[in-house]
């Protein structure tokens, strides 16, 4: 069983990205969950046609775990990907993370984490006790940092990086760096940018994806886009990813840069 985990700043693309992602892995016949860690619990939503699927977290509140079977927190959404969003607290109240431990508790109590690919879909601008749980606890094996060629987007992909650096010397963790995914956001010399980034931390830029309004319409139509335009060059990019992450066996221990060198790297392209 293969388990990664995409990180990223929020609001970066990411959840677009795993969806794509599992859809492709999902028509290539494989058997395919995708957990979504973050607490806006929209990970999985396109995959459900616009479903918005009870959280873990939820279930737990109302009933406590020990009553909760497995059929009330994962769900089949295109091509029989099981589905299950954590969920997080009330706003101003709690811990986010909290969420992602009651998750894979319960699906490890439930017997539930199975399957050829599990993707994790994290949120990276913190990496706290919860955010970390897939690096720390040897649930995600690889991991993909999603980011565009914007300052705060690299900064945030490099916290995640110190984070990998510093997991990967714990015994139970295995967590190590697959790569990086650029998720453009249409600035000047992007690619060249994020792949220096990639060469500099210690790892490659495993895809570039550009902008296109194809991903605005389909998630409108409550879809994937390998759902919704199969035939569309940005579909064939994330079914190029899907390959990439399946053939990848180059794993590598990230070397985060300090801010003095992430912003001279910026300027560098300004």
């Amino acid at each position: 069983m293969k388990q990664i985990a995409l990180y990223g700043k929020g609001g970066i693309g990411k959840s677009t990205t795993s969806a794509n992602l599992s859809a492709a892995l999902a028509d290539r016949g494989l058997d395919i969950m995708q957990i979504g860690c973050d607490p806006k619990h929209d990970s999985t939503r396109m995959l459900m046609h616009g479903t918005w699927i009870p959280t873990v977290l939820d279930q737990v509140r109302e009933q406590g775990d020990e009553g909760i079977s497995a059929d009330q927190v994962v769900f089949e959404g295109y091509r029989g990907i099981r589905c299950v969003e954590a969920g997080g607290p009330e706003p101003g109240v709690g811990c986010a993370g909290r969420g992602i431990i009651a998750t894979f508790q319960l699906l490890e109590r439930l017997d539930a984490l199975r399957g050829d690919v599990i993707v994790y879909d994290v949120l990276g601008d913190v990496v706290c006790g919860g955010f970390a749980m897939p690096m720390r606890e040897g649930y995600a094996q690889e991991i993909y940092l999603v980011t565009s060629g914007e300052l705060m987007s690299l900064y945030a992909a490099n916290n995640i990086c110190k984070a990998i650096a510093r997991l990967s010397r714990r015994v139970r963790s295995k967590c190590a760096l697959g790569g990086v995914i650029c998720n453009s956001a249409n600035i000047t010399d992007e690619k060249t940018l994020v792949e220096e980034f990639a060469r500099r931390i210690n790892s490659r830029l495993i895809a570039y994806v550009p902008r296109d309004r194809i991903v605005q319409v389909a998630e409108i139509n409550k879809q994937t886009v390998i759902e919704y335009a199969p035939e569309a060059a940005q579909a064939g990019v994330y079914r190029a990813l899907a390959g990439s992450v399946l053939e990848n066996t180059t794993m590598t221990i990230p070397t985060p840069l300090d801010m003095d060198e992430l912003e001279s790297l910026a300027l560098e392209f300004v």
